[in-house]
């Protein structure tokens, strides 16, 4: 009987579509040791857009890929439940700010080398992060980061094309969704804070603008609408779906509106065909693992875990074929820090997800 229920085990093991269950602890700390080793400077201090000299002679990253690392390493401390991997990422990351008029923000480079554009995105994320961040350690420094990125955001702000934030800075021709969904997200976050009625009332403001504006009939989210034409790009991504889906996830409980809830399920629905089809992620890892968060914070009140699968499925498929000797993501050319960034925070997700016996 034993051997017969050993063939059948063995047998199991070969079925097609059959995968093993991963250790994602596992997987997590053998990516974050790459990362490092193939990504940080140690003579300078600073980590690298990507392992290859880049084209443009740049020495170091630029911010957005540090967000994303920064996101990543908050999962991380999530699951060790330690204290000391967020803080080197955010010390590299004041490199980057700046305190110039209107309101102090971060630069896209390292002031230092030269500094750069400054995009409400960006800074937004490292708002949404600290957030995270302030309610998991209750940290005062890492509240009053989120209420300064809101403060910079906020000069983003005009009527025209009805409301809604530009994405850069000085740069007046477009109003984006990737700008407008984090906005949500950190005013919410502020909101749950400190109870602060004018936070509540600029996630409720831009909720309506991007609905009005940027969502599909298919339920999804363009990319932006151009302010001198009103023309929308009809390019959809998954991280903006997954950032309002994600901001209807935070008015519910900010309001206990269930008409939120219901448009985040909704949303959710649409978004796991179209970006997670054939157990593959549509978009980029980063991208993806934005949409990744909105389905985590959605299963805390709807506990149908098919978009979780479906993304659990797209983890595995990465972590089985796009895995170089390297112990990095990318076969047939090491992708970017922003895209190992984003594979780290999944895998980080997953991780505290199997600890929680969900997965």
């Amino acid at each position: 009987m034993k051997i017969l229920l050993f063939f059948v085990l063995l047998s199991a093991i070969s079925l097609p579509g059959y995968t093993q269950v991963k250790d994602y602890q596992q997987e997590m700390l053998s990516l974050y040791k790459s990362i490092n080793k193939y990504f940080y400077i140690d003579s300078l201090g600073y980590y690298k857009e990507t392992a290859v000299p880049e084209k443009d002679g740049r020495p170091v990253s630029y911010l957005w890929p540090l967000c994303a690392l920064l996101q990543a390493n908050n999962e991380m401390e999530t699951v060790m439940n330690t204290g000391s991997l967020l803080m080197p990422a955010f010390k590299i990351i004041q490199k980057y700010h700046t305190d110039l008029s209107p309101a102090s923000a971060y630069a896209s480079y390292a002031v230092p080398l030269g500094g750069g554009s400054r995009f409400y995105d960006d800074n937004q994320w490292i708002g949404i992060t600290a957030m995270d961040v302030y309610k998991r350690t209750k940290d005062e420094r890492w509240l009053l980061t989120g209420k300064e990125i809101y403060r910079f955001m906020m000069t983003g702000y005009d009527t025209v094309a009805g409301g809604g934030l530009y994405w850069q800075e000085g740069n007046k021709s477009s109003k984006n969704t990737c700008s407008n969904g984090p906005g949500i997200i950190l005013a919410a976050q502020l909101y749950q804070a400190t109870k602060e009625q004018s936070y509540l009332d600029t996630a409720l403001l831009l909720f309506k603008w991007v609905n009005a504006n940027l969502k599909s009939a298919a339920g999804l989210y363009y990319d932006n609408i151009k302010t001198a034409t009103y023309a929308v790009d009809k390019k959809q991504y998954s991280y903006n779906t997954g950032a309002m889906l994600q901001a209807a996830v935070y008015l519910y409980e900010c309001t206990n509106d269930k008409n939120y809830l219901q448009q985040a399920t909704a949303i959710a629905d649409s978004s796991v065909s179209f970006f997670l089809a054939n157990n593959t992620f549509k978009d980029d890892y980063w991208f993806s693992a934005v949409l990744l968060r909105s389905y985590q914070h959605l299963l805390k009140y709807n506990k149908n875990t098919k978009y979780m699968l479906a993304f659990k499925n797209g983890v595995d498929e990465a972590i089985n074929n796009n895995k170089n000797a390297n112990g990095l993501m990318g076969k047939k050319h090491i992708l970017n820090l922003v895209a190992q960034g984003g594979m780290l925070e999944m895998l980080a997700r997953f991780a505290w997800l199997q600890q929680q016996h969900i997965f």
